[in-house]
Formats: C-alpha cells, sequence, structure tokens
C-alpha cells in the first residue's frame, strides 16, 4: 500500500504544478493582453475570453488525466487497463469523479485511484475558481461603467 500512496502523492503534486504554472502563464498573458482593464471590454470580448480560459484550462485537465493515465500503464501489476485509450477513459472518470466502475484497477491499487479523485477534485475547484476570477476582473469594470 505504501508504493501506491507514495506514487500517488507524486503524481497529485506533478499535476498539481502544472496547473500552477498553466493557470499562472495564461493570468499572466491575459493581463498584459489587457493592462487598463479600466478602459472596458465589450461582451464579444468578454465571452471570447472566458471561452478562451475555459479551453485552457480544460487542456491542463486533460493533459493532467493523460499523466495518470500513462503512469497507470506503466505498472506492471496494473494489468485491468489493457491499453492506453482503457488508460485514458479510466483515468477520466476517476479523475471527474464520475466512477462508472466499468473499469476498474487492481485491489492493491485503488488506493492510487482514490487520489487521483482527491487530486482531480481539487484541480477542478482550482480551475473554477479561476473562471470566476477572470470574470470578476472584467464584470466589475462594467458594472463600474
Amino acid at each position: 500500500m505504501f508504493v501506491p500512496v507514495l506514487l500517488g502523492f507524486a503524481l497529485g503534486t506533478v499535476c498539481m504544478l502544472l496547473h500552477a504554472l498553466g493557470t499562472a502563464w495564461w493570468l499572466r498573458h491575459q493581463k498584459h493582453r489587457y493592462p487598463d482593464v479600466h478602459s472596458g471590454v465589450g461582451m464579444r470580448t468578454l465571452m471570447s475570453l472566458l471561452g478562451l480560459t475555459l479551453t485552457v484550462l480544460t487542456s491542463l485537465h486533460v493533459l493532467q488525466i493523460v499523466i495518470w493515465a500513462v503512469a497507470y500503464r506503466l505498472i506492471p501489476e496494473v494489468s485491468a487497463l489493457r491499453d492506453l485509450e482503457e488508460a485514458v477513459y479510466f483515468s477520466l472518470v476517476t479523475f471527474t469523479t464520475v466512477g462508472y466502475g466499468d473499469v476498474v484497477v487492481e485491489k492493491g491499487w485503488r488506493i492510487m485511484a482514490g487520489i487521483e479523485a482527491l487530486n482531480g477534485i481539487l484541480l477542478m475547484g482550482w480551475s473554477t475558481a479561476v473562471l470566476l476570477a477572470v470574470a470578476q476582473r472584467f464584470w466589475r469594470v462594467r458594472d463600474e461603467e
């Protein structure tokens, strides 16, 4: 049980760092693109920005899901995930906490899947906060106009 827990925490840390770097880059990019937010932006620009922010955050999550999936495939004891597609599917339903249960990993590695679900919940919450922060930055200005 020690190895799955250790590996789960290591993967969670990698995903958290990736998310931190990705969101920091995106927010910095948007701050440079719209340095004077007080000049206001149109609704079309705001919707485009929110859509792009959602795309960036979703892309980060997909990359994190693939990282977990590759890790499962590299573990010799996890034979239930027969190919990369099945590993990505399992990782997707685990990371998002959907948990259909149609694909499961061996008993000794289920704890790692639980850590992946916890990591996914935290990172999804982080993404929600980032999306809301981007929206508030521009909506606050629109309300002041």
